[in-house]
């Protein structure tokens, strides 16, 4: 069987599986005696391995069996939660992921066995509990009782009928100086995934030699219409032993029956067979097949149930790929889309019923009533398919808590991480793409921000530093704030640090802001850090932020005090694809300026403008706002005669304001973005297109390039 198919699947349960067990050992630590916490992990490593087993990436599943056999002693309480174990756990983890980035690259999960991981954790179980030392030697036992101990009822490969053509093949085989073994492989009962579990066995055994017959037929098995055991006969050169245990090693098999055949025998016990089974038939006595059938009633009670699992199991696969290879959206969401589709046909409809009438005025009336309706479904539907593309940031915060834990044990500093706000949600393409700034913002306050907790006690702080990281939405953007309570930002320090490295001169210094001076933290390669580490002091970080947080139509400020903390906000657009924007015309083009960056439009007298520093500044309401005359910018001739007064869009960048000189103003107009891909790479002005009513294109004017 062909698992490559399920290769998308498996990744996308794979990363939920990961986050799941992230989120609840991080709870396991703050709460050891939870019983619902470590039912769920045993939940989701059994998970694990079995999607592993069934792909067929033993490393994985390994690795994920011993993390459940502690878990399992946990359950047992055998086992007390302590730290070690909480680290060793994250250790798996974090092995487990590598696993699944080889995964992602390559569709194989490598070559690294994670043997140390592995050790480590079957000497935790012995170390806490010397008496887990007899279950773990009882196991072989166990499994190997039933080659030693079975009687003939078990070994179900001498029980099914041989055609001429199979006894043929078995013959040929053994003449041509092959061993013939017969086994029979019980599944356990519990498995949802029979026909998996047995093409894993099949595969595992095959690269042993031939398997010659099969019982049920390969096909049946696909399909699931077997009981929990199947019967093969396999040709090969290799011992016994070695088979059988290649087909034990497959995620949720029970036992494996089986010993070396010889054709005479073979043939001998299948015309035995032949003879009671005609004898049975002539004289109808029916107690003789009542003793196998006394021998599994559990098996065959338990038919029914798996095969009903199973079914669901095989719904619930098709489904997925689906909604994993897009977003998952919520039920209610679908439910508001399909009600303005169902409108939408309703309009049309109409439209069509109108155009066949014959009265004029009647139809004409009609007419403009329902392309009224039809502008209204068509906004509803807009914002229906905004709304389904929107999914919760919490898909990207998950997984800070354990960054942050990371962190507090690598920098021996004590730290808690508080969010809020992880329901707030954005376009799933700006989602995708925040993670990496966030990151560094937190790991940017874990290690420059907070102090060491002999400096925290000595200010009098608590010993525990707080990091927080708080989202929400305001308007047409969602902010998000990440910040500390620690030191804050040295700005005098900050300030030496780039005169000594010669970003500015001294004479420089002396005129630059507070807020000018900490924005060259944003500068590329420009780096606090005393010392070099694996967390900091490369330059790379608050300079990546910015460029990420830039590209996606956003910006970021920061607020600090020394002594108090430092607070980074983030504010991004709520989506990239649909926007309301203010036209405008700039000669006689046509471009678009995203709402959101709008704060006001004057009518500036041209004797109104002064002159700072040779740049062209207008004073509105007690703030100097500098002007950006677009046509110089966009390289357009300039106007003959310069008018008496200018159309200025004021723009606003976090605390910044702009005046941009404008032709005329058109008006507000709901876009949607096309990106003009390399054509205008060049240009960081020109953040994309839009097409108009009447076909023409309008670019789309990137204001936080402008400032």
């Amino acid at each position: 069987m062909d698992v490559s198919q399920y290769l998308e699947i498996f990744i996308d349960e794979t990363s939920e599986h990961l986050q799941n067990l992230s989120d609840c050992i991080m709870e396991l630590e703050k709460d050891p005696e939870n019983m619902d916490t470590i039912n769920e992990i045993f939940r989701a490593a059994h998970s694990l391995k079995g999607m592993a087993g069934t792909m067929g990436f033993k490393r994985m599943q390994r690795l994920t069996h011993d993390m459940e056999n502690v878990f399992q002693e946990v359950r047992s309480e055998k086992v007390k939660v302590t730290s070690s174990m909480i680290d060793l756990l994250f250790k798996c983890l974090d092995a487990i992921e590598g696993y699944l980035d080889n995964v992602k690259a390559s569709s194989d999960e490598g070559t690294e066995d994670n043997e140390l991981i592995i050790k480590e954790l079957n000497d935790f179980i012995a170390a806490e509990d010397g008496a887990a030392a007899a279950p773990a030697q009882s196991e072989p036992k166990k499994e190997e009782a039933p080659a030693q101990t079975a009687g003939g009822d078990d070994k179900k490969y001498f029980e099914f009928g041989l055609s001429e053509s199979e006894k043929d093949k078995i013959k040929q085989a053994e003449e041509g100086g092959a061993h013939i073994y017969g086994m029979t492989i019980y599944i356990q009962k519990e498995c949802l995934l029979k026909a998996a579990r047995a093409f894993l066995v099949f595969k595992a055994v095959e690269e042993f030699g031939e398997i010659l017959v099969y019982n049920p037929s390969s096909q049946d098995i696909e399909d699931e219409k077997f009981d929990c055991d199947f019967s093969i006969f396999i040709a090969s050169d290799e011992p016994y032993e070695k088979i059988a245990e290649a087909a034990k090693s497959v995620s949720e098999i029970d036992k494996v029956v089986g010993e070396e055949v010889k054709y005479e025998t073979l043939a001998a016990k299948q015309e035995k067979a032949e003879a009671d089974a005609a004898a049975a038939e002539k004289s109808q006595d029916a107690p003789a097949e009542a003793a196998p059938a006394q021998e599994q009633p559990q098996a065959q009670a338990a038919k029914p149930a798996a095969k009903t699992q199973s079914s669901g199991n095989k719904k619930q696969t098709v489904a997925k790929p689906v909604t994993n290879r897009t977003v998952r959206v919520d039920i209610e969401k679908l439910d508001a889309l399909m009600n303005q589709v169902s409108e939408l046909i309703i309009a049309k409809n109409s439209l069509v019923s109108i155009s066949s009438t014959d009265s004029g005025d009647f139809q004409n009336q009609s007419f403009h009533e329902q392309i009224e309706y039809l502008e209204r479904i068509t906004t509803n539907l807009h914002e229906s398919v905004m709304k389904v593309r929107m999914v919760p940031i919490e898909s990207v915060v998950a997984k800070f808590p354990r960054m942050i834990r990371d962190l507090s044990r690598k920098l021996d500093k004590k730290m808690e991480l508080y969010m809020t706000g992880e329901d707030t949600e954005l376009d799933r393409t700006v989602v995708d793409q925040i993670g990496d700034p966030l990151q560094h913002l937190l790991r940017n306050s874990a290690d420059h921000g907070l102090e060491d907790n002999a400096t925290r006690i000595a200010k009098g702080k608590p010993e525990v530093g707080s990091i927080f990281l708080n989202a929400f939405q305001e308007g047409n953007n969602v902010i998000i704030q990440v910040g500390d309570d620690g030191n804050g930002i040295d700005v005098e320090a900050v300030r030496n640090k780039a005169i000594e490295r010669g970003v500015i001169t001294e004479e420089q210094a002396e005129t630059m802001s507070q807020k000018e001076i900490i924005n060259l933290l944003f500068l590329p390669s420009f780096s606090m850090a005393k010392k070099i580490t694996d967390i900091s002091g490369r330059g790379v970080g608050l300079d990546v932020v910015k460029s990420n947080i830039e590209a996606l139509g956003g910006d970021v400020e920061v607020k600090t005090e020394l002594g108090v903390g430092t607070t980074f906000t983030v504010r991004l657009p709520l989506t990239l694809a649909i926007i309301q924007a203010l036209m405008v015309e700039i000669r006689d083009e046509k471009y678009a300026i995203a709402l959101g960056s709008i704060s006001n439009i004057e009518d500036i007298p041209v004797k109104d403008i002064k002159y700072v520093e040779a740049q062209e500044v207008i004073h509105l309401r007690g703030k100097v706002i500098p002007l950006i005359r677009m046509d110089q910018v966009l390289d357009i001739e300039p106007k003959e005669e310069e008018p008496e007064s200018l159309t200025v869009v004021i723009v606003q960048k976090g605390e910044n304001l702009a005046g941009l000189v404008v032709d005329n103003l058109i008006g507000q107009q709901e876009i949607v973005i096309k990106s003009l891909g390399k054509y205008i790479n060049n240009n960081k002005i020109i953040s994309g297109a839009t097409i108009l009513g009447d076909g023409e294109v309008a670019l789309i004017l990137d204001v936080n390039v402008l400032m």
